[in-house]
C-alpha cells in the first residue's frame, strides 16, 4: 500500500515528484543523481565571523548553516562545581525557508540544538573540567550559536559540522588566578583545547530503503530518520531517532556501519579545513 505523502509546514512534495523519488530509489538511485549512500558535496569555511571566538560556515548541498562561538567567564552549576558550561542554541532565519518565522524556536529548531549539543558533549571534544578556573566559583562558558541560512534538508549534519569546525578553530582569552584568588585576563589568546572530532551522519528510511543525507524533498516523504555521531573508526557516541516510522535491527546495524564509514571521510574534510584556517 502506498504511504500517504507527508508535509512539512506549507511545503508538499508534488505527487509526480513523489512517484519519481520512489521509482529512482527502487533502482538504487535518487532524483538528484546520487547513489543511495552518497552524501551531497560539502564545503567548510572556518573563521567567517571576525568578532566571534570561533566560527564556521558549512554548505551541504544547498543547505547552508553558520555557527559562532562565544567564550566568557561565568558561574558553574551547583551540581557540577568543577565543570565549565556548554550551551548550544539554534535558529532558522526567516529568509532560510518559506515556512520559517521569527520568534521563539519551535520543536524542530530545539531538536537541532539538542542533537548538536549531545554529539559535542558525549564525544568529549571539550572536557568541561578543563574549563574550570576556580572550583565552585568561576568557570568558562562556551556558547555555540547556530543559524540556518538556507534549508534544503539534513540540518542536523550541517549544523553539527559547522559547530565542530567553529570549536576546533576557536580562540579564547588566557586567564590567570591572582594571589587574591581572583580571575585576571592576561591579554593573551589561546586555543580552545578541543580533543576529538565528532561527526554526525543522518540516514532516512524511504519506502523501506536507507538513504544518506536526505534533501528537503526526501525528508517530506521519509518514514524514519536516524542521526548517529561518531568519534572514530569504531566509536558511536550519540544517536537520535526521528519520525514515527521505525528501523529494524538489521537496518540499525547498516546505519551504524554507514555512520562510521561516512564519519571518517567527513572527519578528514573538517581536519583539512581547520588546518588551512589555522595557517592563515
Amino acid at each position: 500500500m502506498r504511504r500517504q505523502m507527508a508535509s512539512k509546514k506549507s511545503l508538499v512534495v508534488e505527487y509526480i515528484k513523489f512517484e519519481q523519488m520512489l521509482e529512482e530509489i527502487s533502482k538504487g538511485k535518487r532524483i538528484d543523481g546520487r547513489k543511495l549512500l552518497d552524501p551531497r558535496s560539502i564545503s567548510i569555511e572556518p573563521g567567517v565571523i571576525e568578532k566571534a571566538n570561533g566560527s564556521a560556515k558549512v554548505k551541504l548541498g544547498n543547505t547552508e548553516v553558520i555557527a559562532g562561538i562565544k567564550i566568557q567567564t561565568g558561574s558553574p552549576f551547583d551540581d557540577t562545581p568543577n565543570k565549565g558550561l556548554l550551551i548550544v542554541t539554534a535558529e532558522i532565519l526567516p529568509l532560510a525557508a518559506p515556512w520559517a518565522e521569527p520568534g521563539p524556536p519551535n520543536e524542530e529548531v530545539i531538536e537541532i540544538a539538542r542533537v548538536v549539543d549531545r554529539g559535542i558533549r558525549e564525544s568529549k571534544i571539550i572536557e568541561l573540567t578543563d574549563l574550570c578556573l576556580i572550583e565552585r566559583k568561576k568557570v568558562l562558558a562556551v556558547f555555540v550559536d547556530i543559524s540556518v541560512l538556507n534549508v534544503d534538508g539534513n540540518l542536523f549534519d550541517a549544523a553539527s559540522y559547522a559547530a565542530v569546525a567553529a570549536l576546533l578553530t576557536a580562540k579564547m582569552p588566557k586567564y590567570k588566578i591572582t594571589k587574591e584568588g581572583e580571575i585576571e585576563d592576561t591579554g593573551k589568546q589561546i586555543s580552545l583545547a578541543a580533543k576529538l572530532i565528532p561527526v554526525s551522519t543522518t540516514v532516512a528510511l524511504i519506502n523501506d530503503t536507507i538513504v544518506v543525507d536526505p534533501t528537503l524533498d526526501e525528508e517530506t516523504v521519509m518514514e524514519a530518520r536516524f542521526t548517529l555521531t561518531s568519534t572514530g573508526k569504531d566509536t558511536i557516541c550519540a544517536g537520535q531517532k526521528g519520525c514515527s516510522g521505525g528501523f529494524s535491527p538489521a537496518q540499525i546495524e547498516i546505519a551504524v556501519d554507514i555512520a562510521l564509514k561516512n564519519g571518517e571521510k567527513i572527519r578528514q574534510k573538517i581536519k583539512k579545513s581547520v588546518e588551512l584556517a589555522k595557517k592563515k
